[in-house]
């Protein structure tokens, strides 16, 4: 099991940038497939990005030149950078963590990950 916080939401402007953190604890070296996700109201959860073994990632087309994942291994913290914000991407952010074995490491499918964060909000204004 594998524990994960997230932090660093917040309200900004469009045009803005954010960095999130998820900080994790347990059993992480069984877990290479890590990723973020959102949902916004009235919507389904959607994923944004995933990177598994700090090498593939993975990103939804609406984000992609946008947002940036990364991880620092020393620390164990997952961080999500943000830059060039959208209204559109106000939602709430999660950190999740998949099975061990997870190779496809699919963002799509976010009923595969096992393990997740409590969620960070994210505003963005116009």
């Amino acid at each position: 099991q594998v524990q994960l916080v997230e932090s660093g939401g917040g309200s900004v402007q469009a045009g803005g940038s954010l960095r999130l953190s998820c900080a994790a604890s347990g059993a992480t070296d069984s877990r290479p497939c890590m990723g973020w996700f959102r949902q916004a109201p009235g919507k389904e959860r959607e994923g944004v990005v995933t990177i598994y073994s700090d090498a593939l990632t993975r990103y939804t087309d609406s984000v992609r030149g946008r947002f940036t994942i990364s991880k620092d291994n020393a620390k164990n913290i997952l961080y999500l950078q943000m830059s060039s914000l959208k209204p559109e991407d106000t939602a709430m952010y999660y950190c999740a963590a998949g099975p061990p074995g997870y190779y496809s490491c699919d963002a799509s499918r976010p009923g595969n990950f096992m393990d997740w964060g409590q969620g960070t909000q994210v505003t963005v204004s116009s």
